[in-house]
């Protein structure tokens, strides 16, 4: 998605990302409901901050075009009458993540890949000849080592000598039981923006509703720094679900058909880290994109693939080095 981010690198990534994906579904032969649906951010109240950050995003490269309420009931005829301002990002896709990473596992090891899942990396330690990782199951030896551990990254290069403060930040989604097709494109408060760029550690919601091919209907978005506490949260499921229902009244009566949690793993300054450790030689990090994690894995793929081999970048990598936290001390 390349609507929920300000102009700055992160939405110079998602640019890009947003059509190496496209390439990668014709190459893994499979587009695992990979679609351009598009975006619609919509404003309850002032629309001039929504305005504003459409603007600077079309100044870009963000296909960004305002709609008034009659252009928002074509776009989305069940949305409420209430909502009469809001902006449609053309560019906006979607996938099912799963099964993408199903399809590009399998075009892997086609390729002669080897996956060996289900073991933990015990340690890391640098050697004459490159790194060797000991894992719960055996010993491993490499010349270059990729950390893409997610919330868990952190803890990965804490094993293997040196840190990285990616830290994990818990959201809850909603999904109901498969409904007509009454939310066409993705779409979500504008105050959604600002939630996704907030360093506060209390919970923060902004709605966000997504239909999938199936007929289910996503419903979010929630943030809050807990730890790793992996509890139901009542009362913010509740609150996700009324918001939904106040952007689209007709889901009054849908059945949810279940509650999921997770953690989106959390930089300080919301940019992902991607690049080479600043003090473990042949030891690469791509973590810490948050909830953006899908849309921006094909670039930042693409970007650790061009360091490891030397290749010149396609895009300037300092904004996103791991050596901004790890030569400041930042922890």
């Amino acid at each position: 998605m390349v609507s929920d981010k300000t102009p700055g690198p992160e939405l110079d990534l998602a640019l890009i990302s947003r059509e190496l994906w496209f390439e990668v579904g014709a190459r893994v032969g499979d587009t695992f409901e990979l679609v351009a649906k598009g975006g619609l951010s919509v404003a309850r109240n002032n629309p001039e901050p929504l305005r504003a950050l459409a603007q600077s995003q079309s100044q870009v490269g963000v296909d960004a075009r305002e709609v008034n309420k009659s252009e928002l009931s074509r776009l989305e005829p069940y949305i409420s009458p209430e909502i009469e301002y809001g902006v449609h990002y053309p560019q906006d896709a979607q996938c099912q993540p799963m099964l993408a990473t199903a399809r590009i596992l399998q075009d892997f090891q086609r390729r002669g890949g080897q996956v060996i899942p289900h073991q933990e990396v015990l340690s890391i330690e640098q050697r004459s000849n490159g790194l060797g990782i000991s894992t719960s199951d055996s010993i491993y030896r490499t010349t270059h080592l990729i950390n893409a551990a997610g919330t868990w990254a952190g803890e990965i290069a804490k094993r293997a000598g040196s840190d990285l403060p990616i830290m994990p930040r818990r959201g809850f989604i909603l999904v109901t039981a498969p409904l007509p097709q009454y939310v066409l494109h993705k779409v979500y408060d504008s105050d959604y923006v600002d939630n996704v760029a907030s360093s506060d550690a209390d919970l923060q919601t902004s709605t966000v509703i997504e239909g999938t091919k199936s007929g289910n209907i996503l419903i979010g978005a929630s943030r809050e720094r807990v730890g790793y506490d992996k509890s139901i949260s009542v009362s913010v499921i509740k609150k996700l679900a009324r918001q939904a229902t106040s952007l689209f009244p007709i889901l009054k009566n849908a059945q949810l058909l279940r509650v999921y949690n997770g953690f989106r793993p959390y930089s300080p300054d919301h940019l992902p880290v991607i690049g080479p450790d600043s003090k473990i030689k042949e030891l690469y990090h791509c973590a810490g994109h948050e909830g953006a994690g899908i849309g921006l894995s094909a670039a930042s793929g693409k970007l650790i693939a061009e360091m490891i081999t030397g290749v010149k970048p396609f895009i300037n990598p300092e904004p996103f080095s791991p050596g901004r936290f790890q030569l400041a001390g930042v922890r």
